[in-house]
């Protein structure tokens, strides 16, 4: 078996990329930061304001009335939350940063940890996220730390949002990307931040497929060697 994390900010290709990846290196591929925006999206329903999203107070007694599951379906992650498949629905702009907030909670953390780390105990995995390589799987054997500039993450989610009809501006998607890297780089528990052996890899002036490549280059390597 082997574990690999993808870690990195929003915009930085890791979904699209480790997609790929786990398609050709014919592994499971987890997104975590579905989990997170499935609670956030949770909270925001519920009438809970992004501040809100951010404490305990709120979020813990919310957790009592969550089930999230991971369920793979034509080789396809689907989220469900409390039996419903959310699809694109977490994927509104807003929604990242739900996420973010709810992730800086440890009980939500907590409550979505084992159901991560399960999933790799279970067979070969590429994970991406923001906490991979230093929290959810620290022995990992692959660790990336995925980046590009603000104005090229900011560019590709904006084509990616407006590629499936949700009406953003690119200014907006900007500002949302910069706050959310902020708040996910400056949080107590988990901070974003690369593990001290992980490979950073800026790809702001790479393809998908050069980026794609790179990363099947470290697992040919790892398992040739």
């Amino acid at each position: 078996m082997i574990s690999i994390a993808i870690d990195g900010p929003g915009g930085a290709g890791k979904s699209t990329i480790s997609k790929e990846v786990a398609k050709r290196a014919g592994i499971v591929y987890v997104d975590t930061g579905a989990l997170y925006r499935t609670v956030g999206y949770y909270a925001r329903e519920h009438g809970a304001s992004v501040e809100d999203a951010k404490t305990s107070e709120v979020m813990t007694p919310m957790l009592e009335n969550i089930t999230v599951e991971l369920v793979y379906e034509n080789g396809t992650q689907h989220v469900y939350l409390n039996g419903e498949d959310l699809g694109d629905k977490i994927r509104q702009p807003d929604i990242s940063m739900y996420a973010s907030a709810v992730s800086s909670v440890p009980s939500v953390r907590a409550f979505l940890l084992e159901t991560q780390k399960e999933i790799a105990r279970r067979q070969s995995v590429i994970m991406d996220g923001r906490d991979i390589g230093t929290v959810i799987l620290p022995n990992a054997d692959i660790k990336v730390f995925l980046t590009a500039s603000n104005e090229a993450r900011a560019q590709r989610r904006y084509n990616e949002l407006t590629a499936k009809g949700v009406k953003v501006n690119y200014e907006d998607v900007l500002r949302e990307l910069i706050e959310r890297d902020a708040a996910d780089s400056g949080r107590d528990i988990a901070p974003a931040i690369a593990a001290p052996d992980a490979i950073i890899f800026d790809n702001s002036d790479y393809t998908f497929e050069q980026s794609v490549e790179f990363i099947m280059k470290l697992i040919n390597e790892k398992i040739g060697g």
